[in-house]
Order: C-alpha cells, then sequence, then structure tokens
C-alpha cells in the first residue's frame, strides 16, 4: 500500500482552494459537502466559480496567492494554471504542516482525493495513487451502479441503534453476528426499500429478545437473467454475495455461480427433458431444510423465477413452513434474448402486445390456444418449446397464422455463444436441428426488424440469410425452469 487512506474531518473549518477555473469551482463543491468553510484565492473567476461566489456559497480573495492567507487554513488545493503560483503554494503549505494537493501535479501533493462514492454517511473512497485518475473514476461508477444511494439509509439506521446494541448484547463477537444478519437479512432489506420505522421497529424488537442470530435462515428467490453476467440487477448480487448455500439450476450461467462466496455450498439440481437430478418437491423441501438450520439459501433460477421458473410453487413451501424469504426479479429471457437479437417485442407499427407461453409438454401432449394465437397479430414469445418447434409452427399455420410469418430462434441469448436464426413459420424447422437449449422461439412481424436492428453477435457471426427470410445463430432448454428456452 503506497498511500494511507484517511478520511478528514473538516466540519467548520477554513479550506483554501487557489484558482478560480471549473476545477477549482469542483474542488470547493467537494470541500463544502464535507461541511468545510472554503475561500477561493484567485485574481479572475470562471463560469461555475463566478455563480458560486455571486450566490454567496463561498468566499472569494480577489488576489494571487500570499502565504499570510495560510493563517488558520486546515487544508489546500491549488487548481492555478499559473506553475510558479503552485510551487509557492506547495512549498508554503510543506513549511507549515498543512496538506496540500496541487491539481494534477502527483510531486506537489501531500495527500490525494480520491474517487468518491458519496451515499452519505457511507463514504467509498477509490485511488490508484495518482496513477491514473481515470480508472479510478471508472472504478467509481462501477460501485454507484453496485451501492444504491439506499444504503446511506441504512447506515443510519444501523447508527441509532449501535448503543443500545452495546447495552443489549455483550461481547464484540456476539454483535458482529448480530448486525451481520440485520444487514444481510430482513431488516437490511426494509431499510433499503425506503421502509425505515418498519426496519426500525423489527430492530428495537429483536434487540429486546438479546436475539444474536435468528432461529432460522432465510431463502433468497433470485432471477439469474438469460445469461449474460452484467444483466443481474444490483439486489441479486448482493443477495447472492451474502447466501451461505446457492441452489441452482441448468440454465444459471458459471460466471453468475461464481460471484457467490468461495466458501458457500453449491447444489445443482438442473432439470432436463425426462432427466431430474431432483424433482420438484424435492427441490422446493431443500430450500425448507437448509433454511432450518439457519442459512441464507440463494435459489437461482435462469431468466425471472415467477415467469415459467416454478418460482411460486417453491414459494408457496416456503411460506408454509415460516421460512423469511426475498425476492429479486430478473431480466426474464423473453426481454433479454429479444434485446440482443435486436427485436423490439412491440413497435407501434406491428404489433401492440407481446404474449409469453410455455412450449412444455404436458403428459405428451402440447395443449395450446391454437385459434386464439393464430389469429391475434401479438408478438409471440416461446418458452420451453425447443423439442416441440415443428408442431409449434405448423399448429400456428394451420389454424391461420400465415406460413410468411418471420420467425426466430435464439440461442444462448446475450452471451458470448449467441445465435439468432431468422426464418419463417413454413421453413424455421427446418434450420434448428443442430440448435441446443437454451432457445427462445419469437414469432410476429416484429421479428423481421431483427436483420435492421442486429447489434450484439457475440463471439461468432452465423448471419447467412436463409431462403424466403432469414440468417442463423444460438442458446437453452429446460422442461420447468424459465430461462432462454424454446
Amino acid at each position: 500500500m503506497d498511500q494511507l487512506p484517511i478520511f478528514m474531518n473538516l466540519h467548520g473549518e477554513h479550506c483554501l482552494v487557489v484558482g478560480g477555473n471549473a476545477v477549482a469551482a469542483r474542488k470547493a463543491e467537494l470541500l463544502k459537502k464535507a461541511n468545510a468553510t472554503v475561500t477561493l484565492v484567485a485574481e479572475d473567476l470562471e463560469g461555475e466559480a463566478r455563480r458560486m461566489v455571486a450566490d454567496g456559497y463561498l468566499e472569494w480573495r480577489r488576489a494571487t496567492f500570499q502565504r499570510r492567507y495560510l493563517d488558520h487554513v486546515r487544508l489546500v488545493i491549488a487548481t492555478t494554471d499559473d506553475e510558479d503560483e503552485a510551487r509557492r503554494v506547495y512549498s508554503a503549505c510543506v513549511q507549515r504542516g498543512i496538506p496540500v494537493n496541487v491539481a494534477d501535479v502527483p510531486s506537489m501533493c501531500t495527500f490525494i482525493l480520491p474517487g468518491i462514492v458519496d451515499r452519505s454517511p457511507m463514504t467509498i473512497a477509490v485511488s490508484t495513487g495518482a496513477r491514473s485518475p481515470v480508472l479510478a473514476r471508472l472504478v467509481r461508477r462501477r460501485l454507484e451502479a453496485l451501492i444504491p444511494p439506499s444504503y446511506g439509509r441504512l447506515t443510519e439506521l444501523l447508527a441509532r441503534f449501535r448503543e443500545k446494541a452495546k447495552r443489549c448484547i455483550e461481547g464484540v463477537d456476539n454483535r458482529q453476528r448480530f448486525w451481520e444478519a440485520v444487514i444481510e437479512g430482513p431488516i437490511g432489506s426494509m431499510a433499503l426499500a425506503g421502509r425505515e420505522e418498519q426496519a426500525a421497529a423489527a430492530l428495537d424488537e429483536r434487540l429486546e429478545a438479546r436475539a444474536t442470530e435468528p432461529d432460522t435462515g432465510e431463502v433468497y428467490l433470485i432471477g439469474a437473467g438469460p445469461g449474460a453476467v452484467d444483466l443481474l440487477t444490483n439486489q441479486a448480487q448482493r443477495l447472492l454475495s451474502s447466501a451461505d448455500v446457492i441452489v441452482y439450476d441448468r440454465l444459471v450461467s458459471p460466471a453468475i455461480v461464481d460471484l457467490a462466496r468461495r466458501e458457500a455450498e453449491r447444489i445443482y439440481v438442473g432439470k432436463t427433458a425426462g432427466q431430474h437430478a431432483m424433482d420438484q418437491q424435492a427441490i422446493s423441501q431443500l430450500l425448507v431444510d437448509k433454511a432450518r438450520e439457519g442459512c441464507r439459501v440463494a435459489r437461482l433460477k435462469g431468466g425471472d423465477p415467477f415467469i415459467f421458473g416454478r418460482g411460486g410453487e417453491e414459494l408457496e413451501v416456503i411460506v408454509q413452513a415460516g421460512i423469511d424469504f426475498q425476492i429479486a426479479p430478473g431480466v426474464t429471457a423473453a426481454s433479454g434474448c429479444a434485446s440482443y437479437a435486436g427485436i423490439p417485442l412491440t413497435h407501434r407499427d406491428h404489433a401492440h402486445s407481446v404474449r409469453f407461453i410455455t412450449g412444455h409438454r404436458h403428459n405428451g401432449e402440447l395443449q395450446l390456444p391454437w385459434s386464439d394465437l393464430a389469429r391475434c397479430s401479438d408478438t409471440l414469445v416461446f418458452y420451453m418449446g425447443l423439442g416441440s418447434l415443428p408442431d409449434i409452427c405448423s399448429g400456428l399455420v394451420d389454424h391461420g397464422r400465415s406460413p410468411t410469418t418471420p420467425a426466430v430462434v435464439v440461442e444462448q441469448g446475450t452471451t458470448a455463444n449467441q445465435r439468432v436464426i431468422r426464418a419463417t413459420l413454413a421453413n424455421l424447422y427446418r434450420h434448428v436441428a443442430n440448435v441446443r437449449p437454451p432457445a427462445l422461439l419469437i414469432v410476429g412481424e416484429v421479428a423481421r426488424l431483427s436483420r435492421q436492428f442486429e447489434w450484439f453477435t457475440g463471439d461468432q457471426d452465423h448471419s447467412a440469410f436463409l431462403p424466403g427470410y432469414c440468417t442463423d445463430g444460438r442458446g437453452e432448454h429446460d422442461d420447468e425452469d424459465s430461462a432462454a428456452a424454446v
């Protein structure tokens, strides 16, 4: 570690910013956010700095820098374009032992201003030791995306009960376990969702009961999205990273499973047509059993757990068992794969609505409202129908849908192996012999726009046009779980 990261209390302290340009305005704004009083030292002011002074937000000493200006000053930042003035500022501050930062001159900085993620009262700082401010800024942006502003509310809630926790719970280790359970459990989720008073009441009740750990664990029902890791929601990542047990199916990307803690137990419960690692009843009971052992259980499902993911069935068992749970919705395959294939599911000129349909056979039969589906102008999205694709296409045509209706299969959508097969209802079945699940079938006039709006091709581009309309492309099939499954 080249430098020691510290946080300085500047509340009510006098700080100096030497310069009157846009950079000076930004630095002064940062110091004001830290509750410092700020004076600009510059012969002239530009843009935002001039406005801040005119509004009375900042004081302005219209002059070049003088050593006497450092009297009673706690910290100095120089943004002046005058190199001689910058050196004089640095030298004078060093002699007096005042922290100084000369912008963009690391050799004249006794401290570095990091990239800041402000979730007050939580503050996160990122620094590359002045080696690459741009990289620090990019990392900061990623952290801002991962850590929502609601973490400030959670921090305030914890602060309110910190002293009571010391009185109610003996021992540092016990208090640490208590706070971890609060932050990562239902109370923390309530605070992050903006229900601070409800969270406060639950936290107070738990402290009165001297409960350092809950009697049972919790289940997180998490939508893992259609495949791409960066489509996982921030909520999903937060819950996944805190889980003790990961229960996942075949349609969950290995890269997403790898986001879990290294020490977390991983249990595979994938299902394919005719082959189940574990049947549905056993999966639901597994979630309950693990939670009763005190574990935080992440149930990862491809796509969204409530869209052909049997999440409702599992949740019924969890609720009946009295287990706490949280739900993290995911990007469903229809939305994710259609977007990555350049297909707007609705379009004012082509389709005013969209239907999600399961192509899974029940007792060997494909039971669908064929006449209704054939007559409508909706976009039709079929999940879990790869094995039934010829019957789906012929069923729609036989009941009145035009055989020239565009039909697209997206295989392994949103991943580097994505392929897109563009055809019509009349000939699509001829070109999917080598398609492997997960794959999604999209039928309707909007599918014709796929070529025009194509933007993502993964690592391979199989886009030779098929006779009559289309091109080809690549995804997964599961008979029960949601995902990019035709």
